[in-house]
C-alpha cells in the first residue's frame, strides 16, 4: 500500500525511490508491528480480561502453573493484527507469495480462534476435535502446497495458473524445474527432485507440522515466540537471498522470482513477535493461545517452502521438533507398555520443570538452544 505510495511520488521526488529496497522496507515493517503490538497490547489484554477469556491449567502439570489460572488468553489475535497491517503497509501487494502467506497465516489463525473461542468463552474443555481441526489445517495446507508447488517452478512472468494447466494437459506428469527440488543444506549441490506430488506431499507435511508444532511448544511463558522470531528473522534473510539472482547464485542457491518480499513478511513477524513478548515474558500478562501459535506455524512452513528451506526449517527449529517428538513418543509408548511414560510429563519443557528446573530456566535454555540452531541452520 505505502509501496505503491512512494512509487508515485517517485516519479516526481527520487529519493521516494529509497522504498524500493525490500531490507528498507523489512525494517519498517518490523517496526510498524512492534510498535503496533506495543501500543494495543494493553488495550487488548484490558479487553480480553473484561470478556473473561482466561486460560484454563491442567491440573497434572507443574504446580507453578496453577497460578496462572485466568491469565487472559487469545493474545494471539494482537500479534495477527500487527502482523497483517504492518505487511499491508510495506510488502508489494503484487506479489504471488505475499498472498498465500497472508492467507495461510489468516486461516489458521481463525482455527485457532475458533478451538481457543469454544474452550474459554463456551467453556467446552474439549474445544475444536482433533479430527475437526486436523480436516480445516489439511484443507488450508493442501491448498497452499498445490498453489506454491507452481508459484515457485513459475518464472516472475508465467502466472502460476499457467503451469497448473500446462501439468494437467501433460496427465500429471509435467517435471518442476530445479528450484523446485528439495534442497539438502551444508552440501550445496546436493538436491533431490521431488516432481509435483512430492512436493505437495512436502509442502503439507510442513505447513501442518510447523503450525501444530509451535502450538504444542506453547506451554510456559515467551517459550514458544522467542524461537518463533529468531527462526522467522532467520528465514527472512534466506527469502532475501533466494529472491535476488546475484546472491542466489554466490550462494548457490535457487533463485525464487518474488521471495524476497518474504523478507518483509518475517520483519512483521519479528516485530509483531517481540511486542508480544513484552507482555509474555514472565510472568506473563497474556497468553496467544492457539489463535497465535497455529498462525505462526503456518506462516513459518509457508515461507520455508517458498525458500525452498524446508530441511533448515526442521534444524533452526529445533525445539519444536523436540517438543514434538515427545509427545509422540509419550503417547505412542503410553499405548504401547499398558500405561507407561517416558517423561514424567509431555510437552518436553513440562518434564524439566517436574525435574525441579524454574520455569524462566526453562525458557531462557530454550532461546539459547534456538539462537545455537538458528546459527548451525544459517551456515
Amino acid at each position: 500500500m505505502l509501496l505503491e505510495l512512494a512509487q508515485w511520488l517517485a516519479r516526481d521526488i527520487r529519493a521516494f525511490s529509497v522504498f524500493n529496497y525490500i531490507t528498507l522496507r523489512a525494517v519498517l515493517a518490523a517496526l510498524t508491528a512492534l510498535l503496533i503490538g506495543l501500543a494495543f497490547g494493553p488495550l487488548v489484554i484490558r479487553k480480553l480480561a473484561q470478556m473473561k477469556i482466561g486460560q484454563a491449567v491442567r491440573t497434572d502439570g507443574p504446580q507453578t502453573h496453577l497460578g496462572k489460572s485466568g491469565t487472559p488468553t487469545m493474545g494471539g489475535t494482537l500479534i495477527l493484527i500487527a502482523v497483517a497491517t504492518a505487511t499491508l503497509l510495506w510488502a508489494d501487494l503484487e506479489n504471488r507469495f505475499v498472498w498465500v502467506v497472508m492467507l495461510v497465516t489468516l486461516g489458521f489463525g481463525c482455527i485457532g480462534w475458533v478451538d481457543d473461542y469454544r474452550k474459554v468463552v463456551r467453556r467446552d474443555p474439549r474445544g475444536m476435535s482433533a479430527r475437526e481441526k486436523f480436516f480445516w489445517q489439511s484443507l488450508i495446507g493442501i491448498a497452499a502446497a498445490i498453489y506454491l508447488a507452481f508459484a515457485v517452478s513459475a518464472s516472475s512472468s508465467t502466472p502460476a495458473f499457467s503451469l497448473f494447466v500446462r501439468w494437467l494437459e501433460s496427465g500429471l506428469t509435467m517435471e518442476l524445474p530445479a528450484r523446485a527440488e528439495l534442497i539438502v543444506p551444508f552440501f550445496k549441490n546436493v538436491a533431490y527432485p521431488l516432481g509435483a506430488f512430492g512436493f505437495i506431499a512436502l509442502g503439507f507435511c510442513v505447513i501442518v507440522g510447523t503450525s501444530n508444532a509451535v502450538n504444542l511448544t506453547d506451554g510456559a511463558d515467551g517459550l514458544a515466540i522467542m524461537p518463533s522470531v529468531l527462526v522467522g528473522s532467520a528465514l527472512g534473510v534466506f527469502a532475501y537471498v533466494a529472491g535476488n539472482s546475484v546472491f542466489a547464485r554466490y550462494l548457490l542457491m535457487p533463485y525464487i522470482p518474488g521471495a524476497g518480499e518474504m523478507a518483509v513478511v518475517c520483519g512483521a513477524i519479528a516485530g509483531a513477535g517481540l511486542a508480544f513478548l513484552w507482555y509474555n515474558a514472565y510472568p506473563a500478562q497474556v497468553f496467544m493461545g492457539d489463535v497465535g501459535a497455529l498462525a505462526l506455524g503456518g506462516a513459518l512452513g509457508t515461507i520455508a517452502i517458498i525458500v525452498r528451506q524446508e530441511i533448515v526449517l526442521f534444524i533452526m527449529g529445533g525445539v519444536f521438533v523436540v517438543e514434538t517428538l515427545s509427545v509422540m513418543l509419550q503417547v505412542g509408548w503410553f499405548k504401547a507398555s499398558g500405561g507407561k511414560r517416558l517423561y514424567r510429563i509431555a510437552p518436553q519443557h513440562h518434564h524439566f520443570e517436574l525435574l525441579g528446573w524454574a520455569e524462566i530456566t526453562v525458557v531462557i535454555r530454550f532461546w539459547i538452544v534456538t539462537m545455537i540452531l538458528v546459527l548451525a541452520g544459517s551456515f
